[in-house]
Order: structure tokens, then C-alpha cells, then sequence
């Protein structure tokens, strides 16, 4: 297997996953406006927009892969999280957010993509 195709294939799976983000995020936008969420709700949403995001990912790295399939989600995963604070930094040109939250993040990323690529 080249190293061309593999990169090719973590980018399709981290393209599918910032799909499915904005998917979800679109539908939890509406979900806000409709009935009013508070912000445990919206922060709710927000997690499980991450884990079904780099869960889909890992399940598409994965089955792309079809070894080492844990280490393509895992992979994955990270990739979403690094790209996700790419674009806080660059729009907010801060992390405004504690330490504990971005470990939380990071984790909940990485482990949904590692869950997917073993289950795919």
C-alpha cells in the first residue's frame, strides 16, 4: 500500500467526518431554535456531535484500511481534534477553554475514532 493512497484515504474520512459535523451541528442549531435548549442541552449536543462525527470517520478509515483498523480511527480521531483547534486558533486566536476541557475533547475524539475503526 502506497503512501499516497493512505493519505488519501484519512482524508476522506476526516472529510466525511466534518461532514457529518456540519450535518449535526446544523440539525442541533435548529433543535436550539425550535425548543429553546439551555446550555447543558446545547453542551450535550456538542459532545455527541463530536463522537458520532469521528465515530462515522474511524468507521470509514477503518473499512477503508482493513488492517490496523484501531490505529486508522485512532488517526483519524486526532486529525479531527488537531483540525478542530487549527480553527479555533485561527478564528478565535485563542483557547479561551481550560486545560481539562481540551484533554476532554481530545479524548472524546480520539476514542470515537478508535471505536469506529474497530468496529468497522
Amino acid at each position: 500500500m502506497s503512501v499516497d493512497k493512505t493519505i488519501i484515504r484519512v482524508l476522506k474520512a476526516l472529510l466525511l467526518s466534518y461532514v457529518v459535523t456540519g450535518v449535526l451541528l446544523l440539525l442541533l442549531a435548529l433543535l436550539l431554535y425550535k425548543m429553546q435548549l439551555g446550555e447543558k442541552e446545547v453542551s450535550a449536543g456538542i459532545v455527541a456531535v463530536y463522537l458520532t462525527a469521528t465515530l462515522t470517520g474511524g468507521l470509514a478509515a477503518g473499512k477503508m484500511a482493513k488492517s490496523r483498523r484501531f490505529l486508522w480511527g485512532l488517526a483519524t480521531g486526532v486529525l479531527y481534534f488537531a483540525l478542530l483547534l487549527l480553527i479555533t486558533l485561527g478564528v478565535y486566536r485563542t483557547l479561551d477553554g481550560s486545560g481539562v476541557h481540551l484533554l476532554t475533547t481530545f479524548v472524546l475524539c480520539a476514542g470515537g475514532g478508535m471505536v469506529g475503526g474497530m468496529i468497522s
